[in-house]
């Protein structure tokens, strides 16, 4: 079945990326020949195996998060990742007040890194 555009539509406001194909698809008088687009069966579109679909869904959160992290500011990034920590690695730092201060930093935030826990 033909479908053609209406009146009030340009052919700007339907798909951006107009293909080699779309374009082949016109006809001599002008008129563009447009194609129903069905969508993707929801059934069976997943992952059949659970434990895939756990790493998958896993992974995209991950994704997310790093993208998520490299939208926030500065301050806000710096504020949620790694002030926390470096305020208590200070903390003791102060308590301890040990010959290498640097060197027991460095120390302390390796072995309290909150992303090494498990």
């Amino acid at each position: 079945k033909q479908f053609q555009l209406s009146p009030t539509e340009s052919p700007a406001t339907r798909n951006m990326s107009e293909t080699a194909t779309d374009a082949d698809m016109k006809q001599e008088g002008g008129e563009e020949i447009v194609t129903p687009v069905t969508a993707p069966a929801e059934t069976g579109s997943g992952p059949e195996n659970p434990d895939q679909a756990a790493l998958a869904e896993k992974a995209a959160t991950e994704a997310q998060e790093k993208i998520d992290a490299q939208a926030l500011p500065i301050r806000t990034y710096l504020d949620q990742t790694v002030v926390p920590i470096l305020l208590q690695g200070l903390s003791d730092l102060v308590k301890q007040r040990p010959d290498d201060p640097v060197e027991h930093l460095a120390a302390y935030l390796m072995k309290h890194n909150p992303k090494n826990k498990k």
